[in-house]
């Protein structure tokens, strides 16, 4: 039963990430976004999958459960090119300051 509400945080977090990067692709600005937060949210996301390899009872029954790992690993990787796109639009933002 923990799997599946870890699960359902995960996908619910998760749902407003492609969003997120939709809107900053778009937007090729960062205003309204936060670098910390972005880091702070990656770190989190690393520690969760650090758990699940240094849980022996997860990693016992990785057959059965390997999606979890999934999810997290898909979370941060659309938190990641939300990261990348923030030096994207820094860039643009600069070169439009320069202008």
């Amino acid at each position: 039963m923990a799997e599946l509400l870890e699960i359902v945080m995960l996908i619910s977090f998760g749902a407003s990430w492609p969003l997120n990067v939709i809107k900053s692709y778009r937007a090729r600005t960062v205003k309204g976004k936060s670098l910390p937060f972005l880091c702070l949210i990656l770190i989190g996301y690393i520690a969760g999958i650090a758990s699940k390899f240094v849980n022996d009872a997860y990693m016992a029954a990785f057959a059965e459960k390997w999606y979890v790992l999934f999810f997290y690993v898909l979370n941060f990787c659309m938190v990641f090119v939300d990261f990348l796109l923030y030096f994207r639009n820094l860039k643009i933002d600069r070169e439009s300051e320069n202008r």
